[in-house]
């Protein structure tokens, strides 16, 4: 269970990109022993760090929904301001810049929605197992090739 402890540890701290020094230091394991457990536990790793950018990405409002809700709001702000406003008033053309600008940005974060049959996700989930299996089945065949 302690090892089971340490490795969760050991995962955390490189999905937080520590150095394998540093963790050897922290987790009083060899340098050697990490990167052995480097490799056995990538996808973990990949995982928690996608996961952690995510989480960031969220709170500095740079995911693709968020975008989309901040420039709509601000659209709709300079939208309005622009309708409220006596055309005769001089900056109404920095407005317009400024509605032109947004209306593009918006139309770039648009993804239209792709809609799936269940025959269609059912066929492509068992595209990628198959496709899993055959990347897993290639290095055995390069250890027979090999002995």
């Amino acid at each position: 269970m302690e090892l089971i402890d340490t490795k969760q540890q050991f995962i955390e701290l490189r999905a937080k990109g520590w150095s394998f020094d540093k963790i050897a230091k922290e987790l009083g394991k060899a340098k050697q022993t990490l990167i052995d457990w480097s490799k056995e536990l990538q996808d973990e790793i990949a995982n928690l760090k996608a996961l952690e950018l995510e989480a960031i990405y969220e709170s500095y409002y740079l995911l693709k929904e968020n975008r989309l809700q901040t420039f709509g709001g601000l659209l709709n702000k300079i939208k309005d301001e622009v309708l409220s406003r006596d055309l005769s008033e001089v900056p109404t053309d920095k407005l317009l810049e400024l509605l032109l600008k947004y209306n593009a940005q918006i139309k770039e974060e648009i993804v239209e929605p792709i809609y799936k049959t269940s025959t269609e996700i059912k066929e492509e989930r068992l595209d990628k197992e198959l496709l899993e299996e055959l990347t897993a089945i290639k290095p055995e065949m390069r250890r027979l090739k090999v002995g």
